[in-house]
């Protein structure tokens, strides 16, 4: 059914990466949301009352919860896909993370609720009533949100939507949430074993770490994630791509939102390369990466001087040297500049976050190899941190 909806209100095949058609897949899935979470709230409802279950109440007003989050979702979208304006020029992009995070704190809200209400009937136990009516209902809930977790999660993969992820984890804990309580019904009505409450709690639970999860998958991009390893590749490819570009370093990327991201990097150059030339060949792969990846670049060209042996002879020692204190080091924008009385050695050294050398001492090691060189060398470096 999702797949007709999609091509009748989006089309067939669209860019999912394109703002506005991420944004037609989050409208659907929010209104798909909220019919289906109405209709199985109604019909829980019926037969929580009818039954007597406690569990089977909380895993109604739990999918009333999820119809609210659905508008919350729908609401997102709409707002995160409003064109950039003067006050927020890199557009609402974001906003459909902080939905994201209002359904995680709505399923964090209900699983405290659901314990609360678990514990209590452990405390006070009642029968529950029985009836094949009430088991086709559990059943059809099990299928439909089964199902929701099935598309919100092939929608989240194909727009990369943290808040659409969000939606899918919430119907995942709603299935085995109700396929729980079902096998607590059966326990009660052939063998009379009263686990409710007890049943209640487990789902409850459940709920609680399933909110955790999505809500640390919607705050970590508000808080400036590291980016998809894949999209950096991409960007990589894409600027190597060039046959005047040596080398990238200091690649950082600006998320303001899916489908609204800014990177900017550095390209390692000829320093006797055609400047015009060069610029002009910056230019494409500026509009290359805006065209492939939907962002928008900024890339700074550093002059690598590449015929030079003695430049060449002590970049090859130095690196073996960094090598030798370890793998993770790495150098760029290595040059010479050369006065009356030394020569300085002008370099960034990339140093992990988590680096058990100091950086202190990383700078005073590598000097003092500098400088025992042949030659009046002084070391110029520049301690970097890789941010993508």
């Amino acid at each position: 059914m999702i797949r007709f909806l999609i091509n009748q209100f989006i089309g067939k095949d669209p860019d999912p990466q394109d703002p506005i058609v991420r944004q037609k897949y989050g409208v659907l899935s929010g209104w798909v949301g909220i019919c289906f979470n109405l209709l199985l709230f109604a019909g829980k409802l019926l037969v929580g009352i009818l039954s007597n279950s406690i569990a089977i109440l909380a895993d109604a007003f739990n999918n009333l919860s999820d119809a609210g989050s659905s508008i919350i979702t729908l609401i997102g979208f709409k707002i995160a896909g409003q064109k950039p304006d003067s006050d927020h020029p890199f557009g609402h992009g974001r906003l459909e993370y902080i939905s994201g995070l209002l359904v995680s704190l709505i399923i964090i809200y209900m699983g405290i609720e659901l314990v609360r209400t678990s514990f209590d009937r452990i405390l006070h136990p009642q029968d529950l009533s029985f009836s094949p009516f009430l088991m086709v209902i559990l059943l059809a809930s099990i299928a439909i949100k089964f199902y929701m977790y099935i598309y919100n999660r092939s929608i989240s993969r194909k727009i990369k939507s943290a808040a659409m992820m969000a939606t899918a984890k919430d119907s995942l804990s709603d299935t085995i949430s109700t396929f729980v309580v079902l096998i607590c019904t059966l326990l009660a009505h052939y063998y009379g074993l009263h686990l409710d409450g007890l049943c209640g709690i487990v789902v409850g639970v459940f709920i609680l770490y399933t909110g955790y999860q999505a809500a640390k998958e919607t705050i970590d991009p508000l808080l400036g994630q590291a980016p998809d390893p894949e999209f950096v590749a991409q960007i990589e490819e894409i600027v190597m791509s060039s046959p005047v570009v040596i080398g990238i370093h200091d690649l950082i990327v600006h998320n303001y939102g899916p489908g609204r991201v800014m990177i900017s990097v550095h390209a390692e150059v000829p320093a006797d390369g055609d400047i015009l030339v060069m610029h002009d060949a910056i230019d494409v792969i500026e509009h290359s990466l805006r065209e492939k990846l939907h962002c928008h670049a900024v890339i700074h060209m550093d002059p690598i001087c590449v015929d030079d042996p003695e430049t060449i002879s002590l970049k090859e020692e130095v690196t073996t040297y960094i090598k030798s204190l370890s793998e993770e080091l790495s150098l760029h924008d290595f040059r010479l500049v050369k006065g009356p009385t030394h020569t300085n050695v002008i370099f960034d050294l990339l140093v992990p976050y988590d680096f058990t050398i100091t950086d202190a001492e990383l700078i005073k090691n590598i000097t003092s190899y500098i400088q025992s060189k042949e030659g009046c060398y002084f070391a110029v470096i520049e301690i970097d941190k890789k941010y993508a």
